[in-house]
């Protein structure tokens, strides 16, 4: 999927709570304002909202001999 780039000017004290936030949930900061913002606008059209993905964990392989 091609990405639109922009400049956005935000509140350093926003930004800080958001990176934070992104960092709880596994995400950058970039990926975590395109989810809030996905989720804003699925709110706004009146669509049930996608639940939060959560993060999958490492998968151990499979024991040897099985």
């Amino acid at each position: 999927m091609e990405r639109k780039s922009f400049l956005l000017r935000i509140d350093p004290q926003l930004w800080s709570e958001l990176e934070a936030w992104a960092q709880d949930e596994l995400r950058s900061s970039n990926g975590q304002i395109e989810y809030l913002l996905r989720q804003a606008v699925q709110k706004r059209k009146g669509s049930k909202p996608q639940p939060n993905p959560e993060p999958k964990p490492p998968t151990d392989p499979p024991p040897a001999g099985s």
